[in-house]
């Protein structure tokens, strides 16, 4: 099976995983964001989701479709320069990219909104180059 997710990206996410990251990375947006309120179940789910994280990354990478853009590079410019679009322009999102440069990732919501979308934003990108 092809891999759009690193395992070893996982990891180095899960370190900050108590802010929700590592689920946010896997596409569980929900229970990211209820780590991120919560400091991973004040660490309880942080700590379980050390051995949960390689059926997280089979999950992923049956769910998401391999392609030109890569789930792993967008996520690495998401979470540490997302509020400078470089995520968006990455997807060939240029206006978009170029609001965020100039309004600090639109004030911090849009980085919020794409930590909720950027793996259905991939696959999309995804998808659309493989249609005939």
């Amino acid at each position: 099976m092809p891999k759009t997710h690193n395992l070893v990206v996982g990891y180095v996410l899960w370190l900050f995983g108590f802010m929700g990251s590592h689920r946010f990375y896997y596409g569980r947006p929900i229970t990211g964001t209820i780590w991120f309120f919560t400091l991973g179940l004040l660490l309880i789910g942080w700590i379980l989701d050390l051995f949960l994280m390689p059926a997280m990354d089979r999950t992923a990478d049956r769910h998401y479709v391999l392609g030109r853009k890569n789930y792993t590079a967008a996520w690495v410019l998401l979470t540490f320069l997302g509020v400078f679009g470089l995520h968006r322009m990455y997807l060939e999102k240029w206006i978009t990219g170029v609001i965020y440069l100039l309004t600090g990732g639109l004030f911090l919501l849009g980085v919020l909104y794409d930590y909720w979308t950027l793996n259905r934003q991939v696959d999309e990108v995804n998808r659309a180059s493989t249609d005939w």
